[in-house]
């Protein structure tokens, strides 16, 4: 539902949602949390590959000539 550019699909997605917390409410919110932790870990391998590609390119740019090799961003 986030991002998404229509809002049929919104309102579609948040009926959905109700229904689900209505039939087991205690289910819903146990996937909502893993859903959740899953996306936290994920922001998190994320950052670190970015910082892992920061320093490779820092690396790079530092033992470089600007007459051997072109770095590019």
């Amino acid at each position: 539902m986030q991002g998404h550019w229509n809002q049929a699909v919104h309102g579609l997605t948040s009926n959905v949602r109700k229904m689900f917390l209505d039939m087991d409410s205690d289910l819903f919110e146990e996937c909502q949390q893993q859903f959740l932790e899953k996306e936290a870990k994920a922001k998190a391998q994320e950052e670190r590959r970015q910082l892992a590609w920061r320093r490779l390119e820092a690396a790079v740019a530092a033992k470089s000539s600007a007459e051997d090799m072109v770095l590019v961003s």
